[in-house]
């Protein structure tokens, strides 16, 4: 399946597609384009948007942010990916940064892999790395209660 998000990824747009391969779409394709393109590029190619400024349904609404609302929309119950969604929130919804002890430290990585890797296809081929293990670790996190 195909999927579509604003190019030049960061904390949020890196999450989502790590979430969307590992838990929802096993063969997923992402398309990155212009803000301004992205619904129509959707449209052209029946890709599925997310985190698109508020026009898609896996978007940021009611103070979720994307990687929150896929976890809604497909009932994602583990609670490691729960305790991720609140590390991710806080990172990407900067009015709650510091609603997480780890949320700037995932914002600090996000901002050096952009810097070190513009293009968002190899970004986020190098940025999963960092999300498998933020997810062990939160692995950890839960089982310990």
């Amino acid at each position: 399946m195909k999927w579509i998000t604003r190019s030049h990824v960061h904390v949020d747009r890196v999450a989502c597609p790590w979430l969307i391969s590992r838990f929802v779409d096993n063969e997923a394709e992402f398309i990155f384009a212009p803000a301004s393109q992205v619904m129509a590029v959707a449209e052209q190619t029946g890709a599925t948007p997310f985190d698109c400024m508020g026009k898609a349904e896996l978007d940021h609404h009611e103070r979720r942010c994307s990687f929150e609302s896929i976890i809604l929309k497909y009932e994602l119950k583990d609670p490691a990916l729960l305790r991720m969604a609140e590390i991710v929130h806080a990172a990407d919804v900067m009015p709650d940064i510091d609603k997480d002890p780890i949320a700037r430290g995932l914002e600090a990585i996000a901002v050096g892999y952009s810097l070190r890797f513009p293009d968002d296809e190899e970004n986020l081929s190098r940025q999963f790395e960092v999300y498998d293990s933020l997810y062990a670790w939160c692995r950890l996190q839960t089982a310990k209660g």
